[in-house]
């Protein structure tokens, strides 16, 4: 079972922006004071710049923060909303079906949990209406494009891509969160989206926050056992590609 890494060129990873609060001058030797959300502009709140501007010039952590409404004792709603794409990946984010998971992984309460998941299942379901394109996953670089905001995770993530005979996504789910071996990878937690969505090959994929593009004898074992068990059911697994920041591997799997 060869595996072939492919390192992506150097990039500019772009300017760096300050955290949301702000210090202001005070005189020597009194209290900073932190500027939260509620003491922001007008104009420059979530919700109101929504009302004034539109949709279209939100952030997405802007977008969520408007979803979620409130934040938490420890962090004001925009600090929540950013933290939360930073944890868990903007496709990731929408791609999660399991609002429990999110409430553990991300320590938010399980209301706000509900909230996102049934926002990326509206989604879902307005774009399964509304347009008739697909994503076509034929290589790996196909599956890095698609999953590329996995590279940054600070956990490792299993993702199943669920194709269709033309190579069309026709489902995209978290299958697991943690370190990838037998004991947590079941084939039943794999290919039950692939028999609920009638795909006929799946492809995996899944982050490694090291930095290491290369497989390990662990990553390799797994994809030969769900590899079998696909093979019984007449589903394939395609590939299994590892997501890293700078580039990606692929374990091909051969029948």
């Amino acid at each position: 079972m060869p595996h072939q890494t492919i390192t992506l060129e150097k990039y500019d990873l772009g300017y760096k922006v300050a955290e949301s609060d702000l210090y202001l001058d005070v005189p020597i030797g009194e209290r900073d004071y932190i500027l939260k959300i509620r003491d922001m502009p007008i104009d420059t709140k979530p919700r109101e710049k929504l009302i004034e501007c539109g949709p279209a010039v939100l952030s997405v952590h802007e977008l969520l923060a408007v979803i979620l409404t409130t934040g938490t004792q420890r962090e004001d709603v925009l600090e929540l909303s950013k933290r939360i794409i930073r944890q868990y990946g903007e496709k990731v984010i929408v791609a999660e079906h399991n609002p429990e998971r999110l409430r553990d992984e991300l320590d938010i309460s399980i209301v706000k949990a509900c909230q996102i998941v049934a926002v990326g299942e509206l989604g879902r379901r307005f774009y399964a209406k509304n347009d008739s394109g697909f994503t076509v996953i034929r290589t790996a670089k196909d599956v890095y494009d698609h999953v590329v905001d996995m590279r940054r995770l600070p956990k490792e993530h299993l993702r199943g891509l669920y194709l269709n005979s033309h190579n069309q996504i026709i489902h995209d789910e978290v299958i697991s969160i943690g370190t990838i071996n037998s004991n947590i990878v079941h084939p039943r937690e794999v290919f039950r989206p692939a028999v609920e969505y009638n795909a006929v090959a799946v492809v995996l994929a899944h982050n490694h926050p090291s930095g290491i593009a290369a497989p390990s004898a662990q990553d390799i074992e797994v994809t030969k056992q769900l590899a079998d068990a696909g093979k019984v059911m007449g589903i394939h697994l395609l590939d299994h590609v590892i997501i890293t920041e700078q580039g990606f591997s692929s374990i091909k799997i051969n029948y």
